[in-house]
């Protein structure tokens, strides 16, 4: 550690910081130049779920024994209230004689439509008259760009030939609608949503911390000295992640960019303002800005060090997942704070060097002397920062510790009762917008036409020719609608059938109904003579959401004692404390229950919705249980420092005192840039958002400076323990001056 701080001491002397600016620039510009920005690389594209899962299973043997060259749905979702016309049909005869003579560049296959007669097509409209869906299958390798430029040409010729606002309109609007969904529309309504939501959020995000730092500290200076410390690392990450994506190291999504970008923003001002709250703490102590520096770099820098590691390596146990979207996160997000934890060492001293005390104008921390000598010159007295709330604050924890832990403890084992009532969905497209297309598209689908029908199950049977008795078994299943007949494979052995339920595809009772078929089926096999194991397979979205329930429920009992464990050796060797890395790990984890029930309170009685996203408690648990120690880290290396020159409560208080109003300032922005993911019209990301932020203001003003301290105040010299004991109770008697 002392390595640590003499190197940063370097970087911010009266040379260094020069040269440390010019290096940052350098690698900034240089990476910028040679490689492509992280932005430019993402793959929403990417697969989720691993090889070994049952429903992928079952897609690459229904790709090698029913060979479909069709390639990548688009549907086509034509609607009119009052029921669809000739002429709506004649229109639709149109456009595929059109895509059959002109194909879209990407197109590989269309069913003969144009070829009908308009009266023909009557039999695949819904009962009540009011839709039809028709198909146009893409390339299966074509990129997202490509079916979105394909998609773009298909509703350029549409708008002309048909009707300018056949697809823009709103769907409660009298006239024709027509919808594109499916996997094409879907994944190209994603793209262009997260797209959108990338520069929405950068934007606001920068614009949010900008307001609160000058809100808070009130010095324009001040708060763009850490949005300039920020921005570097942004700057730097970007590039090298986007060589990683395009030598294929690593794979992002939008998702993981838009959450990476609030992260670096919140974290980083945090990491920032650590270090300032320090500097400007010795200013008023010490005359020379260098001094002063060296004392804020030297009391705060271990602090920062370890946050910093604490929250890369919690980061990275994501690695340990095996649910795709969990591992896209991992390298992003650990990267982008690490190189942040190097900036706020390095960048962020030099740029404080170099600016000094006008940094905090107008105002500006001066010492006793200082101010002295400016008032004299003024002729008038200068007002001076009383500290008065942050000390009384300190002194009522100390003084009334038990009524702080039960009050606290009360708060917050109350909103986590409300945690195990939270219902979760693994619906993708439960996360986008009711008004988006592809949504709109899916819905009428839904509501016009047989539920199951939506998404049959697909089931494979090696048979090794045996009759097997597979439709009149499962048929008799309650939440069976009906099975297909079957149909025979290359091999004439494997049979495939397709089982509609009887409910929506993708509900919480259609994806229970998986183990349900298992069951059945493998009782079938093994009547038969049959093996079960590789004799069977079942696929289609309800086998996916089932196997991403297992999966992400998987992950989560791995990585959970992981980041627990991490957490607590890196505490373990930072305070050399037993009892102390105990309940600061207890209090962690009660703030994150806390989060998780308040956060439904908000969510599904406040917004009325029915489910979250299953991936939320992990992706929230991460950031809350390594974002949280940050605080837990600042505030008791405070304490920790104090004791070894004051009794036990007053190292405490002042403890409190000296860190509260930073922790504020620090929970409020990151609280705030995680919050205005809850802005977007993308539900898993306003989930993440509203978790995420009530938790970290849960930490900032519950848990961090009142059940934290009052703890450590409780314990007495025991929280310290097996460290140094002190072997003087004078602290139990010891009066704090209020």
């Amino acid at each position: 550690m002392k390595f640590l701080v003499r190197f940063i001491e370097a970087t911010s002397s009266r040379k260094g910081r020069w040269i440390t600016l010019l290096i940052w620039v350098v690698l900034v510009g240089l990476l910028s130049s040679i490689f492509p920005n992280v932005n430019k690389m993402a793959d929403n594209g990417a697969t989720n779920l691993p090889k070994n899962t049952m429903s992928v299973q079952a897609e690459q043997v229904a790709k090698k024994q029913f060979p479909n060259n069709s390639g990548t749905p688009l549907l086509l979702v034509w609607f009119r209230e009052d029921g669809l016309t000739n002429q709506d049909l004649q229109q639709v005869t149109k456009l595929y004689k059109h895509l059959k003579t002109s194909p879209l560049p990407e197109q590989s296959f269309i069913p003969p439509l144009g070829n009908l007669p308009a009266e023909a097509l009557k039999s695949s409209v819904s009962e009540d008259g009011t839709s039809l869906v028709t198909p146009i299958f893409l390339d299966e390798k074509a990129s997202s760009d490509d079916i979105a430029e394909n998609l773009s040409k298909l509703k350029s010729y549409m708008g002309k030939e048909i009707s300018k606002d056949l697809l823009d309109k709103k769907i409660n609007e009298s006239g024709l609608h027509v919808r594109f969904t499916g996997p094409a529309g879907i994944s190209t309504d994603a793209a262009a949503l997260f797209s959108k939501a990338d520069i929405t959020l950068l934007i606001s995000t920068i614009l949010l911390v900008l307001v609160l730092l000058i809100v808070l500290y009130r010095s324009p200076i001040l708060a763009i000295v850490p949005l300039i410390g920020v921005g570097f690392a942004y700057g730097l990450t970007g590039p090298i992640l986007g060589f990683l994506a395009k030598k294929g190291i690593i794979t992002v999504d939008s998702q993981a960019i838009s959450i990476m970008t609030v992260l670096l923003f919140g974290a980083g001002t945090d990491y920032c303002l650590f270090l300032v709250s320090k500097y400007r703490e010795y200013l008023l102590e010490e005359p020379d800005k260098f001094t002063a520096l060296k004392k804020a770099v030297k009391h705060s820098g271990g602090a920062i060090f370890v946050s910093a590691i604490t929250v890369v390596l919690s980061l990275s146990t994501l690695l340990l997942a095996h649910y795709g979207s969990f591992q896209r996160f991992a390298i992003p997000f650990s990267l982008v704070i690490l190189i942040m934890g190097i900036a706020a060492l390095t960048l962020l001293p030099a740029l404080l060097a170099i600016f000094g005390r006008i940094s905090f104008f107008p105002f500006v921390p001066r010492t006793e002397e200082m101010v002295k000598e400016l008032e004299w010159k003024k002729g008038k007295k200068i007002r001076r920062p009383s500290g008065n709330w942050s000390k009384r604050f300190g002194n009522f924890v100390v003084g009334k510790p038990w009524t702080v832990i039960i009050l606290s403890v009360v708060l917050l084992v109350g909103l986590a009762a409300f945690s195990p009532r939270i219902q979760y969905t693994q619906n993708l497209i439960d996360s986008f917008p009711k008004d988006m297309p592809s949504r709109e598209g899916f819905t009428i689908m839904a509501d016009h036409f047989s539920a199951g029908e939506l998404a049959p199950m697909k089931l494979i049977v090696n048979s090794e020719g045996k009759d097997l008795p597979i439709k009149e078994q499962l048929s008799k299943r309650s939440f069976v609608e009906s099975v297909s007949e079957p149909t025979k494979g290359k091999n004439e052995n494997y049979l495939s059938y397709n089982v509609i339920l009887k409910g929506n595809p993708y509900s919480t009772q259609s994806v229970e109904s998986v183990p349900k078929v298992t069951k059945e089926v493998s009782g079938i096999l093994h009547d038969a003579g049959i093996k079960a194991k590789g004799h069977y397979w079942i696929g289609g979205e309800t086998s996916k959401l089932y196997d991403t329930e297992n999966i992400t429920d998987r992950d989560t009992k791995v990585i959970v004692p992981v980041v627990i464990a991490i957490i607590a050796a890196l505490l373990l060797l930072y305070l050399r404390s037993i009892v102390a890395t105990i309940y600061l790990i207890i209090t962690v984890l009660l703030s994150y229950f806390s989060a998780l029930g308040a956060s439904w309170l908000l969510i599904h009685y406040g917004m009325d919705i029915p489910a979250i996203s299953g991936l939320i408690p992990l992706y929230s648990f991460v950031f809350l249980v390594a974002l949280g120690e940050d605080y837990n880290i600042f505030m008791i290396s405070s304490i920790w420092k104090n004791r070894r020159t004051q009794p036990h409560r007053l190292a405490i208080a002042n403890g409190v005192s000296e860190t509260s109003s930073v922790i504020t300032s620090a929970g409020l922005i990151l609280a705030g840039t995680f919050a205005v993911l809850a802005t977007l019209p993308i539900q898993v990301l306003l989930q993440f958002g509203i978790v995420t932020a009530i938790g970290v203001l849960l930490d900032t003003f519950i848990v961090r400076p009142l059940l934290v301290p009052a703890i450590t105040t409780v314990l007495g010299r025991y929280a310290f323990w097996p460290g140094k004991l002190w072997k003087t109770d004078k602290w139990e008697k010891e009066k704090i001056d209020s």
